[in-house]
């Protein structure tokens, strides 16, 4: 159980329509946040962060002075901030742009206007990165879970491997594409226990690397988790015929990537 609850959350808001700023204060107020600062720009949110830590920061993607890409880039950088989860609401619907912000590791997207139950979730979410619980394994102790991680963008990378982190994995290798994963995992099968990639990427994407492991190395057991903003049906569909033990979305749930873990690592 969390030592921490929704009420308990110290949220950073950053929204510069008067009006949108009090719908998401009055949502935010009905979980019973009560510990909510506002402000309207990039620059006063990274002023107050000089001076104060929230549990959660939620912002609006177009602000006066940069959009939420350039805040979460130089928020991500700085190793004191760089641990605080972000949300985004936003009324964007272009996939290339808000693709930028799913690479860079967000607790969640949430559309303008938003149901009260996605914030709820949301708000879940953090708690979850905030006050993480170990996985418990019957087949395996957890800190001797060796994973490889590949994905090209290296925010993701980071996000990755604390949520991997905060589960009790501590064993874990980077590969910037799936062509450096592939050779990592060739070189050594027998050092890894799962494979977490996303599908994206130069040189060699996930479901090429997938296939590499599965049909040129013969190897069909070792499970492999993919985490991918891809939201072609058909592309998905083709990634599961390579032999992909499971996909999960950017952003992710950490509950559901905890389960998706249990899942395939407590496989028979």
């Amino acid at each position: 159980m969390h030592s921490v609850n929704i009420c308990d959350l110290a949220i950073l808001l950053i929204e510069p329509s008067n009006t949108q700023l009090k719908v998401i204060l009055q949502h935010l107020r009905d979980e019973g946040v009560a510990n909510i600062e506002g402000v309207v720009s990039g620059k006063d949110a990274i002023n107050s962060l000089q001076n104060h830590r929230p549990d959660l920061i939620i912002s609006s993607l177009y602000l006066p002075d940069m959009t939420a890409i350039e805040l979460i880039e130089q928020i991500k950088h700085d190793e004191v901030l760089s641990h605080i989860p972000f949300m985004l609401i936003s009324s964007e619907s272009s996939f290339q742009v808000l693709d930028a912000i799913r690479q860079a590791g967000v607790v969640a997207i949430l559309p303008k206007p938003f149901a009260h139950r996605d914030l709820k979730n949301a708000l879940r979410s953090t708690i979850e990165f905030i006050d993480p619980q170990e996985i418990d394994l019957q087949h395996y102790d957890i800190r001797n879970v060796r994973v490889l991680v590949v994905d090209d963008s290296n925010l993701a990378r980071k996000h990755i491997c604390r949520v991997l982190n905060n589960m009790g994995i501590q064993q874990i290798t980077q590969a910037e594409d799936g062509r450096q994963g592939a050779e990592i995992f060739a070189g050594g099968q027998d050092a890894f226990d799962l494979i977490v990639t996303d599908f994206n990427m130069p040189v060699m994407d996930g479901q090429a690397m997938i296939q590499y492991i599965r049909k040129d190395l013969g190897n069909a057991i070792i499970p492999i988790l993919m985490v991918t903003s891809e939201d072609n049906e058909t592309r998905l569909s083709n990634v599961y015929k390579a032999g992909v033990s499971g996909i999960c979305d950017k952003p992710f749930d950490p509950q559901t990537v905890k389960e998706m873990l249990f899942r395939v690592l407590e496989a028979d």
